[in-house]
């Protein structure tokens, strides 16, 4: 790899059966290395698998990773980009419904809301047309609410799910 790498995680919430190669090909073929994921049964949707994959790769590379992944129908999934050197973090989340929703993240992972962004929404709530419920779908869409609700219940199904602890890192 040759520039500045970060690190970031791809979560497939669910993907059909028949997607599974299709999505360890792309993910591989975009961080360059091999990607084989440990698969096990999405709950929340029948027929369908979830996986974690971390990864560690060029910076840049989790935009290229939901590029990569957008637009499948059926697959849900959200990948994270880390904070590097001279490099705002990032996520990427994906419904089937609502399509893709980018935000950027600060080093604790929180959405960062650009300074235009709630300067439009605070001037919906100016003048005599003030409408507070256009700010608040303003403000909603700019942190992703429609996305984060929609996945919430596949990121808990795999609560059960085992962790792997890692004892060295670096």
């Amino acid at each position: 790899m040759s520039g500045a790498t970060t690190r970031g995680v791809l979560y497939v919430h669910s993907a059909p059966r028949a997607l599974v190669p299709h999505i360890e090909w792309a993910a591989g073929g975009v961080l360059g290395v091999r990607v084989s994921c440990d698969w096990t049964a999405q709950p929340i949707a029948q027929g369908c698998l979830r996986a974690e994959h971390s990864w560690q790769a060029p910076q840049g590379s989790g935009a290229r990773l939901a590029s990569a992944l957008r637009g499948w129908a059926h697959l849900r999934f959200e990948v994270t980009e880390e904070p590097s050197q001279g490099c705002d973090g990032g996520r990427w989340s994906h419904t089937p419904s609502l399509g893709i929703f980018h935000a950027v993240t600060d080093v604790h992972g929180n959405v960062q809301v650009p300074e235009d962004r709630v300067r439009a929404a605070l001037e919906l709530l100016d003048g005599p047309a003030a409408d507070p419920a256009a700010a608040r779908r303003a403000l909603a869409l700019a942190v992703g609410e429609a996305w984060d609700c929609e996945l919430e219940v596949f990121r808990h199904a795999g609560d059960d799910t085992p962790v792997r602890w890692l004892h060295h890192v670096g």
